[in-house]
């Protein structure tokens, strides 16, 4: 893929998920994205697959021009963001001038990939953990893969509402309203005894540095998810463990302990590890479901891309659960939690 068609495939998608304005920023930047600048070189200097499957080349530099709007550091450019109108004309040279004026903050954001950690994929989860205590009613051990700044870990921290009846923490934090179609999920009074999560880069939300990276990745004409991620990162208080999920999660499966089910959890992160990672990843944690106990069960609750693009985008949630090697098909969901299609009666 080249850079242009990133750009255009980006802006495609954004605009689908509801961001008309970064559907025009990307826009803007495949039609006059300056290939003669040092980001430019930089740019073309990538290997591989530069779209959202692999480097997201585009979400990263659209991630860093939002960082510039909202650390404060272009005030010009941040005049020509959300809430304010402006024209295409105006936004190109707006944003043309920040690349060379900010080019060096840029290359160096840019090193990074993008990281988000969307606050409303924990409407899914709150609802697929309700599931999963359904079968196995116990204190839970909560194990995340790619967990970024660990937002999510904290799920149960928040409230999970569908057409006024709510499911979750009795005073949240934050409450997740999402398009619900489907049966609602069964009532349960998830009790987490201990968390913790890993990422190959992780965040903590509680730095100023790494909280602008995390809000950063929001698109800027969707404010109601800053609202959101703030108010989850007042609670994220569980440090996530830098490195490889597999191999964390090969020291974390054989300490499970009598009396909890052993959850883990992963969205949209599976599908980003390398197909060799991902199969002994699978391997281990059915080895593991063939010695589980009702005293010490195991629950792999995923939210993750199913190839589906003939309707909504969005990812399949599944639920397996041993002993017993349960496979649930809970439904599916919006990448960014606005919608649910919950199929689990």
């Amino acid at each position: 893929m080249k850079l242009k068609e990133a750009f255009e495939h980006q802006s495609d998608s954004c605009a689908r998920m509801g961001s008309p304005f970064m559907g025009k920023l990307l826009s803007v930047l495949a039609e006059n994205w300056p290939a003669d600048s040092a980001l430019g070189r930089k740019f073309a200097g990538f290997d591989g697959d530069i779209g959202p499957a692999g480097h997201s080349l585009p979400l990263r530099i659209a991630g860093g021009l939002h960082a510039l709007v909202l650390n404060r550091a272009a005030p010009d450019l941040a005049a020509l963001y959300p809430p304010n109108a402006t024209s295409d004309t105006a936004l190109r040279d707006g944003v043309l001038a920040a690349l060379s004026n900010h080019e060096t903050f840029l290359l160096d954001w840019t090193d990074s990939a993008p990281q988000t950690n969307e606050v409303r994929r924990s409407a899914a989860l709150i609802a697929g953990a309700h599931v999963a205590l359904q079968h196995f009613d116990l204190p839970i051990q909560l194990s995340e893969l790619g967990a970024s700044g660990g937002l999510n870990l904290m799920w149960d921290h928040f409230a999970l509402e569908i057409e006024g009846t709510r499911f979750g923490a009795q005073t949240p934090v934050l409450t997740l309203a999402p398009d619900w179609t489907g049966a609602l999920p069964p009532s349960a009074r998830p009790r987490v005894a201990s968390r913790a999560g890993v990422d190959l880069n992780p965040l903590r939300p509680g730095r100023g540095e790494d909280l602008l990276r995390l809000t950063a990745y929001l698109w800027p004409d969707q404010p109601e998810r800053l609202v959101l991620t703030r108010a989850a990162a007042s609670v994220a208080t569980t440090p996530v463990v830098r490195g490889d999920a597999i191999d964390w999660l090969a020291k974390r499966l054989p300490s499970a302990p009598q009396g909890q089910l052993h959850l883990i959890q992963h969205t949209v992160a599976w599908q980003y590890f390398p197909k060799p990672v991902r199969d002994r990843g699978r391997a281990m944690i059915e080895a593991a479901g063939a010695s589980a106990t009702t005293n010490r069960p195991l629950a792999w609750l995923s939210m993750e891309s199913d190839g589906d693009t003939s309707g909504k985008i969005g990812a399949a949630l599944t639920l397996r659960l041993w002993p017993g090697d349960i496979t649930l098909d809970l439904g599916r969901a919006d990448f960014h939690g606005r919608w649910i299609k919950w199929t689990h009666a």
